[in-house]
C-alpha cells in the first residue's frame, strides 16, 4: 500500500489537470518589428484563442495552411481523454496500491509525450507543407513554429512555451513521478 500522503498528492495531482478547462495549455508568440505588440496564439485543450485572424492572414502569404480550431480533432478529444485520467487517478488513489500510482504515473508520460509529439507533427504539417502558389516564397524556407522555445522563422521571433494550464500539467507530471520514486524506495526498505 502506498503512504497516506503519496494517495493524497496522487489525487491531488490528479484534480490539479481539471486546470486544463479552465486555463489555456500552451502559448505561441510572434514578435516582428511591423507588430512591435506581437501577436499570438493560445491553446486550450478545446480551442485555440488570441490573433488568430492576423496569424491566418500572415500565413496566407507564405503559403501556410489556415489553423481552423474545428479542424484539429485533438481539441475534441483532449478533454474527454484528460477528464478519463483524472478520474482514474482519484481511482487509484482511493484504491491505495503502489502499481496504481505506478499505472497511472506512465499512462500520464505517455500521454505527455505522445501529446507533444502530435504537436511537432502539426506544426511541422503546417510549417512545411506550403501552397506552391503563395505570394512569398523562399527556396529552402519552412515555417514550422518552434515545439519549444525560441525560433526565428525571417523577421518574425516564434516562441513557444507551456501556458498556465501547461505548467499545472508539468508539475503534475513531476509530483507523480517523485512519488513513484518515493514509493518505490518505500517498498525495498520495507522488503
Amino acid at each position: 500500500m502506498m503512504a497516506r500522503s503519496s494517495r493524497l498528492l496522487l489525487a491531488f495531482a490528479a484534480l490539479a489537470l481539471a486546470s486544463i478547462y479552465l486555463a489555456p495549455l500552451w502559448h505561441i508568440a510572434l514578435q516582428a518589428p511591423q507588430y512591435p505588440e506581437g501577436l499570438g496564439m493560445y491553446i486550450w485543450a478545446h480551442q485555440i484563442t488570441g490573433d488568430l485572424r492576423s496569424i491566418n492572414g500572415l500565413n496566407h502569404y507564405i503559403g501556410m495552411k489556415e489553423i481552423h480550431p474545428e479542424a484539429i480533432p485533438e481539441l475534441r478529444l483532449m478533454g474527454p481523454v484528460v477528464a478519463g485520467l483524472i478520474g482514474l487517478g482519484l481511482v487509484l488513489a482511493a484504491w491505495g496500491r503502489r502499481s496504481g500510482l505506478y499505472l497511472w504515473t506512465t499512462l500520464f508520460m505517455i500521454g505527455a509525450l505522445v501529446g507533444l509529439a502530435d504537436f511537432w507533427r502539426w506544426g511541422y504539417d503546417y510549417g512545411h507543407n506550403l501552397n506552391p502558389e503563395a505570394a512569398i516564397k523562399i527556396p529552402g524556407m519552412s515555417y514550422q513554429p518552434p515545439l519549444i522555445g525560441p525560433k526565428q522563422l525571417l523577421n518574425f521571433q516564434a516562441t513557444s512555451w507551456p501556458a498556465l494550464a501547461g505548467w499545472i500539467a508539468v508539475g503534475s507530471l513531476g509530483l507523480v513521478v517523485v512519488l513513484s520514486v518515493r514509493e518505490w524506495q518505500r517498498a525495498r526498505r520495507v522488503a
